[in-house]
């Protein structure tokens, strides 16, 4: 019991001072700025290459970043200048009711970093340069912006526009509500493609993959579809088989049975030839497709790449990423999900998609 008693003191001091601390580690790394005005929706851009990130819309004012990273502290020097930028700080900024979330633009001369950011539920969120972490948006009605190179995005409980692309990475939306007037788009080059929407949800649906299937659990009296191969057309020698089947077709006047029997035969096997001609026609602009698809991407990687500064390795931080080239050819599936309504639109190189009801 005396050495309880003895050691209780320094328990509580302990627990004391580690209470005190907290407060101030949070200090250290948080901090807050509001929308000049208030009264309308605002903007937050993210500017963060290398770090993953993740937003929540909140019944809130002002929009609060976490990280564990510090925020710039540049209190005047003693030749009265400021530093403005630091490889371990973050910059928070607003003006003109957009707000301005930057890291590392100096380049990667720090550690990538996570942010948590809580932001008004109208507020719409862009991230235009990311090449590296992933992005998580959560109770978000704002529209939403989003281009990365390498990194799932998820989105959880939207109700606005989306623009979502990312190069490799797999993407993953759960919409609470849509609204005619606000489509989405959702592309990945190498990754699953995955939505859920409310039972009830109307939209106009328009899905796109290479290599991958495309799946729902909606019935088909709700969600009414229509499967096609998409290509670039009929080749001229497939036209041409088909303007020989036509002829074919009609026998000579006055010929015999046994030579009616030979032409059918022939428009037989010239049936087969031009269904063999057909499919390759399909699959070879499918696999053309698919090599301008892989040829576009590799462009806009030789085109950071050009784009690199000085500093070995380093790519512009503050340069948007190139958005991604339009897809063509593949398996697509359209139609109209309750009589249709919002876009929806998904294309995939390398990944499944799925819709899906919201639970």
């Amino acid at each position: 019991m005396n050495a309880i008693r003895f050691h209780s003191p320094l328990a509580l001091a302990a627990v004391l001072a580690l209470v005190l601390a907290a407060p101030a580690r949070a200090d250290d790394s948080s901090s807050s700025i509001a929308f000049s005005d208030p009264s309308k929706p605002g903007t937050l851009k993210i500017r963060v290459p290398h770090g993953a990130v993740t937003v929540h819309g909140a019944d809130v004012k002002a929009v609060t970043v976490a990280s564990e990273v510090a925020p710039v502290n540049s209190p005047p020097r003693k030749d009265g200048m400021r530093v403005l930028s630091a490889s371990a700080s973050y910059v928070l900024s607003e003006k003109g009711n957009v707000v301005s979330l930057e890291y590392g633009t100096d380049g990667y001369g720090g550690a990538p970093a996570d942010f948590e950011v809580t932001v008004p539920r109208d507020t719409s969120i862009v991230v235009a340069n990311s090449t590296h972490g992933d992005i998580s948006c959560t109770g978000v009605t704002g529209d939403i912006d989003i281009r990365t190179l390498s990194g799932d995005v998820s989105l959880h409980e939207v109700s606005g526009g989306a623009l979502v692309e990312t190069l490799n990475g797999d993407i993953t939306v759960g919409v609470k509500s849509l609204a005619e007037s606000r489509p989405l788009s959702f592309t990945s080059m190498n990754g699953k493609i995955m939505i859920r929407v409310p039972a009830d949800a109307k939209a106009a649906i328009r899905f796109r993959t290479h290599r991958g299937v495309i799946m729902t659990n909606f019935d088909d009296k709700a969600l009414v579809t229509k499967t096609e191969i998409s290509r670039r057309g009929p080749r001229k020698d497939a036209k041409a088989h088909s303007s020989d089947k036509s002829q074919a077709a009609a026998p000579a006047e006055g010929a015999s049975p046994d030579t009616t029997l030979a032409s059918r035969k022939e428009m037989d096997d010239s049936e087969g030839d031009w269904h063999a001609e057909l499919r390759d026609s399909i699959r070879e602009a499918a696999d053309e497709a698919a090599m301008a698809a892989r040829e576009a991407a590799e462009a806009v990687h030789e085109g950071l790449a050009e784009a690199r500064v000085e500093i070995a390795g380093a790519i512009p931080p503050n340069s948007p990423i190139p958005p991604l080239p339009p897809m063509t050819g593949g398996k697509v599936v359209s139609g109209t999900l309750n009589g249709g309504g919002a876009e929806i639109q998904a294309s995939t190189l390398n990944g499944d998609i799925v819709l899906k009801k919201a639970e």
